[in-house]
């Protein structure tokens, strides 16, 4: 039997799946879903790193309904060795940076409101699989996700606010340069309508990847951002991580944050 229980905001609850692992979703669900999925899909293209496109197709990701966390974990697993697993919303940093660095990425059960179709702020089924799954398809960004997991766990709580910085300006947030120009790869844009379109508007900061500015950065997760990063491969980003992080992170912490590109919060 489906319960619920609440996600990170009370006004939204996440669902347990039943003992064969299923989550059950309402028609109105699933049809939301199709419309969001139709709405990106028709809009993504030349937008998006081909890589995230590629990735739909092989998840076999559809507008017919939700889809369910057990079939795109068996898939993910058969392509990259990734996987995702089901939380209840927003979980703790330790139990996130956990997961990543198993290959799994943390999937919330529950999907938005109509009203907040555009932009939600809260994390949902449909910017967890249809922002980021895809991309766990490719080998090297799936590397990165463990790699940046591992790194995470292994320098721990002092490092982690700046660290997520880094998570935020890439899988979240990132940009990558493409044959046919400028692609978004970020999950938060790819999944939401009006990110997607304010990041191709030209009306954003575009700024090249560097890992100390990133980690000088601060951000807002309530608004659509005023600048994002871009890489030029995921393999870049991979490599980024050799380097000498947690003296970065220091370092960051002795210069300070630069000025922010936003209004403070009401």
């Amino acid at each position: 039997m489906t319960g619920e229980m609440q996600a990170g905001r009370p006004d939204y609850r996440f669902k347990e799946p039943d003992a064969a692992g299923h989550y059950a979703y309402t028609p109105e669900e699933d049809a939301l879903w199709g419309q969001l999925f139709a709405q990106q899909m028709a809009y993504l293209p030349g937008r998006v790193a081909p890589d995230y496109l590629t990735g739909v197709e092989a998840l076999g990701l559809t507008a017919a309904h939700v889809p369910q966390i057990k079939e795109i974990d068996a898939r993910l697993a058969a392509l990259t060795g990734a996987g995702v697993e089901g939380v209840p919303g927003i979980i703790q940093p330790s139990q996130f940076f956990a997961l990543l660095s198993a290959r799994k990425f943390p999937v919330a059960t529950f999907l938005r409101r109509r009203e907040e179709m555009e932009f939600c702020e809260e994390p949902d089924i449909f910017h967890e699989v249809f922002g980021h799954c895809p991309l766990l398809t490719n080998p090297a960004y799936a590397a990165f996700i463990e790699k940046f997991g591992r790194l995470a766990v292994a320098l721990g709580k002092p490092y982690s606010w700046r660290l997520f910085r880094l998570f935020w300006f890439t899988v979240e947030l990132g940009m990558i340069r493409t044959p046919e120009g400028l692609g978004a790869f970020g999950a938060a844009i790819v999944s939401s309508p009006a990110e997607a379109a304010h990041a191709a508007s030209g009306r954003a900061e575009m700024l090249d990847f560097d890992l100390m500015t990133i980690f000088r950065t601060p951000y807002r997760i309530d608004i659509l951002q005023p600048a994002y990063f871009v890489i030029d491969t995921f393999e870049q980003m991979v490599a980024a991580l050799d380097g000498d992080i947690a003296g970065m992170i220091d370092e960051a912490k002795r210069l300070g944050d630069l000025p922010p590109r936003f209004e403070a919060a009401a």
